[in-house]
């Protein structure tokens, strides 16, 4: 026989849901927030010092200098998104269900919370320089913290993408698509290896490239190898897709490189630019907001226990962790938009994230990437082991 619901339960369930909704609407918000801060931390870096005549005066390196005034107002338009996402996790600190003051000013009070945003970003330009230059310190720190929660976000998906499409090695399914998924990813990262050698190694005096570009092959073969291993028997896929990951990397670092040197070319369109640097520039402004966005929104990443069962009046997603990727975001926007160099600042027009600085902390990136990779599978297949024994003793 059916059980009718009261009308007081149908009523409670969709003011939930209505919440629910509205949460996770907000993401998008905070998303166009950060968004439009990277567009304005571009403006001045790139043309504030014609706009803004008389605040040459907040220049963090070195008076009247024009690239020191385009550091600064980075380093300021950063601290204030900071400031402002570090209230809302401050703010927000502890929330864990739908009903309450804090989960409506998470969700809600837009024209206040748009009022606090400009004064946040108004306020670090009164700040004096010397306290900008001790957050430029800091935020590299930060946006060191944003690569391994990023790389910690990345490692997540690939396990749910491993556990989704690849079958139980002691059952009998087949997993053609995630064999499929596997060749693709392997077939990708080796191909874009072969790619990498042809764009960045125009003769062999490009030692560094191809030493590079080599390096990351071995990466690749060598998560291929653990997840194979008998012990480990982890499948194609995860490392597969860890591979491709790998190959990006290596492209951005080097990509990264800076634009002198017989070890780079490019197209021409004229005298101030060419189209992949402004094309780089987009992609690369999208993909700081995409990649702050997805590492926000997955905080099961960040929990210590993922087993816990959710009700209908629990937050959708955790709101501290979100607004407190978004304040290392800032930091890491601020480091890309001045290529980590605080006293010597690279900011020619429509680049990002381009010098030695940002080429090493991308290398670097990368094989930290693959050392996490292969010592968490490890790990996994110790618990794998410790917990198999187990459940034959249950079973018996």
């Amino acid at each position: 026989m059916a059980k009718i619901q009261s009308p007081e339960l149908c009523k409670d369930s969709g003011v939930h849901e209505a919440r629910k909704t509205q949460s996770l609407r907000a993401r998008y918000v905070y998303g166009l927030i950060f968004f439009a801060t990277n567009l304005l931390a571009w403006f001045i870096r790139d043309y504030g010092a014609k706009v803004f005549h008389g605040l040459h005066h907040n220049s963090v390196c070195g008076a009247g200098d024009s690239k020191c005034f385009q550091s600064g107002g980075v380093l300021r338009v950063s601290l204030g998104c900071f400031i402002f996402f570090w209230l809302m996790f401050a703010t927000t600190f502890g929330t864990r269900k739908l009903q309450g003051v804090r989960n409506s000013w998470h969700s809600g009070c837009w024209v206040l919370k748009f009022l606090v945003y400009a004064v946040s970003i108004a306020s670090p330009f009164a700040i004096p320089n010397i306290f900008i230059q001790l957050y430029g310190e800091i935020a590299r720190m930060g946006a060191g913290i944003f690569l391994i929660l990023q790389l910690i976000s990345m490692l997540h998906l690939i396990s749910w993408c491993n556990k989704r499409w690849m079958p139980d090695p002691r059952s009998n399914q087949c997993g053609l698509f995630g064999l499929f998924l596997s060749t693709v990813s392997f077939i990708a990262s080796f191909a874009g290896v072969a790619v990498l050698y042809i764009l960045y190694v125009p003769n062999s005096s490009c030692v560094f490239n191809i030493f590079t570009i080599i390096w990351t092959a071995i990466l690749v073969k060598i998560m291929m190898a653990v997840s194979l291993h008998s012990k480990v028997n982890e499948g194609l896929l995860s490392s597969g897709i860890m591979g491709s990951y790998i190959v990006f990397l290596c492209w951005s670092a080097l990509h990264s490189e800076p634009r002198t040197g017989k070890c780079y070319t490019e197209m021409k369109i004229g005298k101030d630019g060419n189209w992949a640097t402004i094309i780089s520039f987009i992609i690369a402004i999208c993909s700081i907001v995409m990649a702050t966005f997805s590492t926000g929104i997955d905080s099961r990443s960040f929990q210590f226990r993922n087993d816990e069962m959710q009700s209908e009046e629990d937050a959708p997603y955790s709101y501290e962790v979100f607004h407190i990727v978004f304040a290392v975001g800032a930091m890491y926007f601020a480091m890309l938009f001045i290529s980590w160099e605080l006293k010597h600042p690279i900011t020619k027009k429509w680049s990002i994230d381009v010098g030695w600085a940002s080429t090493w902390v991308k290398i670097m990136n990368e094989w930290l990437a693959a050392c996490i990779y292969v010592t968490s599978v490890f790990l996994c297949s110790l618990e794998t082991g410790l917990a198999s024994p187990i459940e034959e003793t249950t079973y018996k």
